[in-house]
């Protein structure tokens, strides 16, 4: 099964925003849930698998700092859930804090699991796939 999904990280969101997104597996349209909360607040301590929950059938997201210069969000993916391969202009790291996931970059698969990283490059595609459910972390680095 083929999915695409298309992530938009809105900059204003209040607590617990839902936003329905339009996805496209095997040519049928179809809507997946992405649920995006709050940011975390400054000066507390957090674990980051434990600072975000799966959902059925969907794509968790949950901003922990977004500035000019970077974004660090944490990511919740249920399983068989993924993102479709994608350029970004930026670098970033992807931190397995939960569970395993296989990421391709420039056509290699990495099968990670929690406690390891890798570094996505910038403008090289890649994608991600939930072979089981799976949290990340995302730091981009925009400067």
């Amino acid at each position: 099964m083929s999915l695409t999904i298309l992530v938009i990280l809105l900059t204003s969101l209040s607590n617990n925003v839902t936003r329905i997104i339009k996805a496209q597996v095997n040519k049928h349209n179809l809507c997946v849930k992405i649920t995006m909360s709050n940011n975390i607040e400054a000066s507390s301590i957090f674990v980051p698998a434990d600072s975000i929950e799966y959902a059925t059938g969907s794509v968790v997201s949950k901003s922990i700092i977004k500035k000019p210069s970077g974004n660090i969000t944490l990511f919740a993916f249920d399983k068989g859930e993924g993102l479709v391969e994608h350029l970004s202009p930026y670098e970033a790291i992807v931190q397995i804090v939960d569970g395993d996931a296989d990421i391709t970059i420039g056509g290699v698969c990495h099968t990670l699991h929690a406690g390891q990283h890798i570094i996505l490059p910038a403008n090289i595609p890649h994608s991600l796939k939930a072979t089981e459910k799976f949290k990340m972390m995302l730091t981009m680095i925009k400067s």
